[in-house]
């Protein structure tokens, strides 16, 4: 397929397209971008300066990539946002570059970001993760692979999210989300992410011992770092080592359970 430029699209003349890329009618691709092979940018999307993606990317209406970030401390060096390949972003996303110059906001491969939802500066999306409608994550953001995050998920700046994991609609997060789990209300988990672990070809034995392990950090009567020692030495699988090493790295601190300690996890 050759490419395809609308009349109307504005391209600045330092941009890069690869080949068979689609530019609908008003679209902006400004100084210094690069796009990937059989990219599509639709109508009326801004794909702001230095923003550089891989190849089979496709950019939905009134999206904007690559605006300055929304950070008092932003001082106008040049960062950029880097997109990988694969990945669907649907109507009026809107991902900012970094903070720092020379820094990015990344996004990997092969997500599915709906539309609505805001990646602040800084952000990192792994691969194949599903951001449904109107998700907002903060500044600093991390959100690992295979990740889903539910309509309307709201996650403050440095929270982390790990491979796996699943919100509920609406959750609110400031504290980070271990690898296979669920996340719901306020800072709160609720078990794991069965269906997506079986989804995702994790065996029945190896879903078993995740919810051993869940068992143990929040139902034993050890504290977390008592309970990931625990981990180390009674389970040897490297599913079981993703999660110890994502907890032991938590600085904002994990989601407790649903229900622990009172109350239903609206108060922070």
């Amino acid at each position: 397929m050759s490419t395809q430029i609308h009349g109307t699209a504005i391209i600045d003349g330092s941009a890069r397209l690869g080949t068979g890329v689609k530019v609908g009618p008003y679209a902006i691709i400004e100084e210094d971008c690069v796009i990937g092979n059989h990219c599509e940018v639709r109508a009326h999307a801004i794909i702001c300066r230095g923003t550089v993606m891989g190849d089979r990317n496709q950019i939905g209406y009134g999206t904007v990539l690559g605006a300055e970030p929304q950070d008092y401390g932003y001082k106008g060096g040049a960062s950029r946002v880097e997109i990988g390949s694969g990945n669907r972003i649907r109507e009026y996303v809107t991902i900012h570059r970094a903070s720092k110059e020379g820094s990015a906001t990344v996004v990997g491969n092969e997500n599915f970001i709906m539309g609505g939802v805001h990646l602040g500066h800084d952000v990192r999306v792994g691969n194949r993760s599903v951001l449904a409608n109107n998700t907002l994550l903060s500044g600093y953001v991390q959100v690992g692979d295979r990740v889903f995050l539910g309509g309307a998920t709201i996650v403050h700046q440095f929270t982390r999210i790990g491979d796996f994991a699943i919100t509920r609609g609406g959750t609110r997060l400031g504290k980070d989300v271990p690898p296979y789990f669920m996340a719901v209300a306020t800072n709160q988990v609720s078990g794991i992410n069965r269906i997506g672990l079986r989804r995702a070809g994790f065996s029945h034995e190896t879903r078993r011992t995740i919810q051993a392990a869940y068992d143990l950090i929040y139902r034993s009567n050890l504290n977390v770092s008592q309970a990931l020692e625990e981990l180390r030495h009674k389970f040897h699988l490297p599913e079981i080592a993703r999660l110890v090493d994502f907890v032991a790295a938590s600085k904002r601190g994990i989601c407790r359970e649903r229900g622990a300690g009172g109350g239903d996890g609206d108060e922070e």
